[in-house]
């Protein structure tokens, strides 16, 4: 771990992978190369990307940002209460926008560790937050939490991880049982876990929400190919592809696509690949799960967790806010 910082109050920390995390390259030639054909979703976040998915969230169909702010607004103060943390550990921290409205409740002394993969983000948002608050400690980890959890937190006081957005439903079942067996790793009984969740809904609200009638989402969903391109000498014709955004309700998961319009041939430079695409055949780029109370239960259980206090909004645009206490 490198750390680096000059307000005693502000540290930046860098945290090496525990274990490997495939390169871009190495997903490409995994999930491009042949059908059915995927790439995750962690591709969508150059700078390009990350400013779409912030106007996304403006959107009047994209209601899940929107729906979590208000629940941290209106449960804020609550909240922090109940987790009584010393400590509180955001993955995937990003801007810290929406955590302000716990932080504004932090009590003097509390330490705030946003581990995100932006060091520029990192330090930016941090200084913000210490300048605004005179009682807050704030500690970023500069990494990427798929990598691991081995993180530099004091043993001294109450934990509680923050994990919002509704980052786990891009996890797939068994990823998710995994990860959040990490994060109760990183707790004791009794420290907590706030975790943001989209609900299952009716079909066509989650879809519009994919496929957001200002046609945001489709921009950032084909960027990913800018990426690729970019990255890779590829010659992927963005107007030769088209946004699919599907629910899957066996699976209650939304499903994005990029669709081909024609037949195609697309060359990888730096794999020294072609691809051939017919038309229709889709890329897979991202999976968001939505829940139930009874799947909640049945992901977090089993990880060490009981669910303490389930907030949600309400219909047709149902999330929740879920507060889950570690057991023994």
């Amino acid at each position: 771990m490198h750390m680096d910082g000059t307000d005693a109050r502000l540290r930046i920390s860098r945290i090496p992978p525990a274990r490997p995390v495939g390169s871009l390259m190495d997903d490409v030639r995994q999930g491009l190369l042949a059908p059915p054909r995927r790439l995750p979703a962690k591709y969508f976040y150059d700078e390009r990307g990350a400013k779409l998915f912030e106007d996304i969230c403006a959107t009047q169909d994209y209601y899940p940002s929107r729906c979590e702010a208000q629940l941290l607004e209106t449960h804020g103060a609550a909240l922090m209460q109940a987790m009584d943390a010393r400590h509180l550990i955001e993955l995937g921290s990003g801007s810290s926008r929406k955590t302000r409205h716990l932080l504004q409740h932090a009590a003097p002394g509390t330490i705030y560790w946003p581990f995100d993969v932006s060091e520029e983000m990192l330090r930016s948002s941090a200084a913000g937050l210490v300048a605004e608050w005179s009682g807050l400690q704030v500690h970023g980890l500069v990494g990427d939490y798929h990598a691991g959890l081995d993180l530099p937190i004091p043993d001294e006081g109450r934990r509680s991880v923050l994990f919002l957005g509704g980052t786990l439903g891009n996890f797939r079942p068994e990823q998710a049982e995994v990860f959040l067996g990490e994060i109760r790793g990183l707790l004791r009984a009794g420290d907590t876990l706030l975790l943001g969740a989209d609900r299952v809904k009716a079909p066509g609200v989650l879809e519009r929400a994919y496929d957001d009638r200002e046609g945001v989402t489709a921009a950032f969903n084909l960027n990913v190919l800018r990426v690729l391109n970019r990255e890779l000498d590829a010659d992927f014709d963005l107007d030769g592809f088209s946004h699919r955004a599907v629910y899957n309700t066996e699976a209650e998961r939304i499903e994005m696509y990029l669709e081909s319009q024609r037949e195609q041939a697309v060359r990888i430079g730096r794999l020294d690949q072609t691809l051939q695409f017919t038309a229709g055949e889709r890329i897979r780029t991202e999976l968001s799960h939505k829940y139930s109370e009874a799947s909640l239960t049945a992901l977090l259980e089993p990880a060490g967790f009981r669910i303490e206090q389930l907030l949600t909004t309400p219909e047709p645009t149902a999330y929740s806010l879920v507060l889950a206490r570690a057991v023994d």
